[in-house]
């Protein structure tokens, strides 16, 4: 039969791990065979002021909009022409809101609605409005920046 670690053994075993991960990075002036260089460990750089178009203008309702999961940002047009960018997770307790209808950004975890004008909240529980994204529109496409 084993007996259970006690908290001095947690607690001493945890404080190895975290020196173990912190020796990882050492010294910045030291020289080790082990410290990463561009040929043995590349990192892929965002390439700067890209965009990524999300959808065309003709995709978002006049009213209404439409949420990207994927991007975790839903576009609104308002008034005719006029569109609109905000973060898709609830400020409630981060659900992914599913649903744009009757002029709300809706989240289907517990109800929570949002102004497709400005994100501000209708309904609770949410008591912050969604976050505003950056989008540009150009042509007949709509980018997030």
């Amino acid at each position: 039969m084993t007996n259970p670690p006690t908290r001095r053994t947690v607690l001493g075993t945890g404080a190895v791990f975290l020196l173990a991960g912190c020796s990882k990075y050492g010294d910045s002036n030291s020289s080790s065979a082990s410290a990463p260089t561009a040929t043995t460990s590349p990192i892929a750089k965002p390439s700067a002021g890209k965009e990524k178009e999300l959808a065309e203008k003709s995709d978002i309702p006049v009213g209404g909009g439409k949420v990207f999961k994927e991007e975790k940002v839903v576009v609104t047009q308002p008034k005719k022409g006029e569109f609109k960018a905000f973060s898709a997770i609830c400020t409630h307790q981060g659900c992914t809101v599913n649903k744009v209808a009757d002029g709300t950004i809706d989240c289907p975890c517990h109800g929570s609605k949002y102004r497709i004008t400005d994100a501000s909240v209708v309904h609770g529980p949410a008591t912050r409005p969604l976050p505003a994204k950056k989008i540009t529109v150009k042509g007949k496409s709509i980018f997030l920046a």
